[in-house]
């Protein structure tokens, strides 16, 4: 019942920018923290971004990268500016943490976008 819907990924060229928006179906989501991962091949889903009443950020996005969410729409979105190849990713859209927030420790999550950044 409870959906997550990534969009927005694509192919950019590094110092390219996109927009991922996360369209929840759960309402009381707009009221608790929710977040952004993301998981690069051969390596492990790792944080990029949350937000409930402040915003958080993992040290390598900070400066590029800003987390929203549009409670009247119930989405919620991840601007990416500056791109760099190694933000080759699929991007995963989270709700309702277990722990805490910087942690892979989500109930839900979306099925992931990709975002791709050429050299």
């Amino acid at each position: 019942q409870v959906q997550l819907v990534e969009s927005g990924g694509g192919l950019v060229q590094a110092g390219g920018s996109l927009r991922l928006s996360c369209a929840f179906s759960e309402r009381t989501f707009s009221s608790k923290p929710m977040g952004w991962f993301r998981q690069a091949p051969g390596k492990e889903r790792e944080f990029v971004a949350a937000i409930m009443w402040s915003t958080y950020y993992a040290d390598f996005v900070k400066g590029r990268f800003t987390i929203s969410r549009d409670v009247a729409n119930n989405t919620l979105s991840l601007q990416m500016n500056s791109l760099q190849p190694e933000d080759t990713a699929v991007y995963y859209c989270a709700a309702e943490p277990r722990g805490r927030l910087l942690v892979n420790e989500y109930n839900y999550w979306g099925q992931g976008t990709q975002v791709t950044v050429s050299s």
